[in-house]
């Protein structure tokens, strides 16, 4: 394996890992926003107030997402076979 191909390995999975974890982050980030939004027009500064809806929140987008992130795992790693089957 030359060093090109470590390159396009380390990178292909670099995608995949960000392609894979940004449907759950973004609903964590926006959840997280909207929650502090509402924290700070209604002065409520309860710190453990996050933690359900942004939970709550996660657990749907995991369900509404896990048929993409699977997907997108399952190409990534035919793509892998297919470089330890050819070699390259």
């Amino acid at each position: 394996m030359t060093g090109a191909d470590v390159l396009d390995v380390s990178r292909d999975t670099i995608i995949t890992l960000l392609m894979v974890s940004m449907p759950l982050m973004l609903v964590s980030m926006i959840v997280g926003l909207v929650i502090s939004l509402i924290q700070a027009l209604t002065t409520i500064q309860e710190q453990t107030l996050v933690f359900v809806p942004k939970i709550m929140a996660m657990f749907a987008a995991m369900l509404l997402a896990l048929p993409f992130m699977g997907a997108m795992l399952d190409s990534f790693w035919q793509r892998m076979l297919e470089r330890i089957i050819t070699g390259s």
